[in-house]
């Protein structure tokens, strides 16, 4: 049986961000596909941009790593920035929607839904 390594002989690579990014992305997207209920499908979608902000920002920290010398290039963390933004401004629109939807029809439910019918 080996031994417990240490803390400090551990390391994060960039295949675990990107596994864990993978995970959560397909998590969200089994959420949205697989789901009736309109807040549950904007929860999954919500899970994909976290997932794509994972990779980006663990593309952005390693990128450095290729450079010598190179500071840690704060691209990734600026577009980061913009993607949480335009997320924040969806959601906020969305679940407005979803409660006028709601008001109007009793419903969430996204088969029962038809907003074309009068």
């Amino acid at each position: 049986m080996s031994p417990i390594p240490a803390i400090e002989d551990l390391s994060i690579t960039l295949a675990h961000y990107l596994g864990l990014a993978g995970t959560v992305f397909a998590i969200g997207t089994v959420i949205a596909l697989s789901k009736r209920n309109a807040i549950a499908v904007l929860m999954g979608v919500e899970l994909m941009l976290n997932a794509v902000n994972l990779t980006v920002l663990a593309f952005s920290r390693f990128s450095a790593a290729f450079e010598e010398g190179g500071s840690a290039p704060l691209d990734g963390h600026v577009f980061v920035v913009f993607v949480l933004t335009v997320a924040a401004a969806e959601a906020a629109v969305a679940l407005a929607m979803a409660v006028l939807v709601y008001r109007q029809r009793e419903t969430v439910d996204l088969d029962r839904i038809n907003l074309l019918r009068g």
